[in-house]
């Protein structure tokens, strides 16, 4: 299991049938999970909880501290729940006492030299492309996927089944069930494809499209847009998912696409 050439601190509390291939770094007040396979070249520092059968490749360095100049040192984590793959180079760091944790759920995809700052938490079955740079807060739903290249602003939201192309710049909230795309920002239709895969009937998709037409094709402004969803739209766990991404929005939401 593990190599004579990978080094693990005493304190480190490693499943036994975890693999752990040479010149890794272990730190102290570290938890691997069972199954999980660790490359070359990882360093894994303090405060780290990866959960069971994950896969960690060369160069990942996972739970460093907080690229923030306000860590004053306090205990905090990064948790990384099962089944997550983390490819070569990405960089994860631990929470500060904002939130404890930077949190990466189950059966996620972190691509290649992505970035995930401190206090981000990201869904379960989420994907993170090649370059992606999450800053501080971010809040990444459940099988949302973040383009290659694109850079997201500190405290923003990306709803569930989001889709946002590559090489954005993400400034605003971004709903669930959307595709975000262009410069600035913008809603430019729904991820019906990835809905499809997930299961969702035809008759769910559709109602999804007339909650979003309401909002940004109708000409109101997004005061009377959610009035009138809620008004005069089904109230359906989907419907609701929606209204409260938006009114609890902090940053206000991505606006819609012109054609200009």
């Amino acid at each position: 299991m593990n190599q004579p050439l990978a080094y693990v601190h005493p304190g480190a509390k490693i499943a036994k049938n975890v693999v752990i291939e040479p010149f890794t770094t272990i730190h102290n007040n570290v938890v691997i999970g069972e199954g999980t396979w660790i490359g070359s070249n990882v360093t894994i520092m303090e405060g780290a909880r990866i959960g069971k059968n994950c896969n960690i490749f060369p160069g990942a360095v996972i739970s460093a501290v907080p690229q923030d100049l306000k860590f004053g040192g306090e205990e905090s984590l990064a948790v990384i729940g099962d089944n997550t793959t983390i490819r070569e180079c990405v960089t994860i760091n631990r929470g500060t006492i904002a939130s404890g944790q930077t949190k990466i759920g189950n059966n996620c995809l972190i691509m290649a030299t992505a970035h995930i700052a401190h206090d981000c938490h990201i869904g379960d079955n989420a994907i993170v492309v090649n370059g992606v740079a999450l800053a501080g807060h971010v809040t990444v739903g459940n099988f949302a996927i973040i383009g290659g290249l694109a850079a997201v602003h500190q405290f923003i939201s990306i709803g569930d089944h989001a889709m946002i192309s590559g090489g954005s710049l993400v400034r605003k909230d971004v709903p669930p069930y959307t595709k975000a795309a262009k410069e600035p920002l913008s809603f430019i239709g729904i991820n019906s494809v990835g809905l499809r895969r997930r299961g969702f009937t035809t008759e769910k998709i559709r109602e999804i499209q007339d909650i979003y037409r309401i909002l940004y094709q109708k000409n109101f402004n997004t005061t009377q847009a959610l009035a009138k969803i809620e008004a005069e739209m089904e109230a359906t766990p989907e419907r609701d998912e929606i209204l409260d991404f938006i009114k609890n929005s902090s940053r206000g939401i991505m606006k819609g696409y012109t054609g200009v």
